[in-house]
């Protein structure tokens, strides 16, 4: 299926741009299809392209005395690799990999510059999000080095309850669309399997949670706050 502006527009990082611009770029944009487990980059690999998401899920993740540690969990409408397009030949910080079967698009640093040169207001943002992002990880070593197992856990659900709850009733569920195994989660707050098993069953005996089909409801996103306020 060819790539049009349409489903280039439909992507977040590229609303507001000039629809002239679209048609320069189009040529060039790239899309991708990768199966589950797939390696898009490896770290320590040079980089020159930006990936956009169309469906399925990435994570960001590095080794770190031998254990995965993810960084980052994206999905679809976000993007990646983006600090290859603010210095050339910068090598990869982490490795990017499919959580699912996943619809890129790419876009080399080259082709991008025909953006840059035409909006100046997208380099702006791309930079302050990219220090935005940078801000999450520093915060991230934080609690690996400082929170208990539980306090991370807790810490992740509310985040994504700020993510997808929206502007519900705050002391109403929030289903979080993430199918996750307890592998995963545990490579996202740099535990061991065991210890999340434990803690998830214990969340759920308290009434906190439910998991059905890999997907975690937070049944009380006030009362998770305010547990997270007491534990940290």
């Amino acid at each position: 299926m060819p790539i049009t502006a349409t489903k280039l527009r439909a992507i977040p990082f590229f609303k507001g741009i000039d629809p002239a611009l679209f048609d320069r770029v189009l040529p060039y944009v790239q899309e991708k299809v990768y199966r589950k487990g797939a390696i898009i980059f490896l770290e320590g690999s040079e980089g020159d392209e930006i990936y956009f998401i169309l469906s399925g899920s990435v994570s960001i993740h590095t080794i770190n005395k031998s254990k995965k540690v993810v960084l980052a969990f994206f999905h679809e409408g976000d993007y990646f690799g983006e600090m290859a397009l603010i210095k050339p030949g910068l090598v990869r910080s982490a490795t990017a990999e499919t959580a699912s079967q996943t619809r890129l698009l790419s876009l080399r640093r080259s082709h991008f510059q025909l953006l840059f040169e035409n909006d100046r207001n997208l380099l702006h943002y791309l930079v302050e999000d990219t220090m935005n992002r940078l801000r999450k990880a520093n915060q991230q070593i934080y609690d690996l080095t400082f929170l208990s197992v539980r306090s991370r856990i807790i810490k992740r659900l509310a985040s994504w309850c700020e993510e997808y709850g929206g502007g519900s009733d705050p002391s109403a569920p929030v289903r979080i669309p993430i199918k996750l195994t307890h592998q995963q989660l545990a490579d996202m707050v740099g535990a061991v399997r065991e210890t999340v098993s434990k803690v998830l069953q214990d969340m759920q005996d308290e009434d906190l949670i439910q998991i059905q089909q890999k997907m975690i409801q937070v049944n009380d996103r006030t009362k998770l706050e305010k547990l997270l306020d007491h534990e940290i």
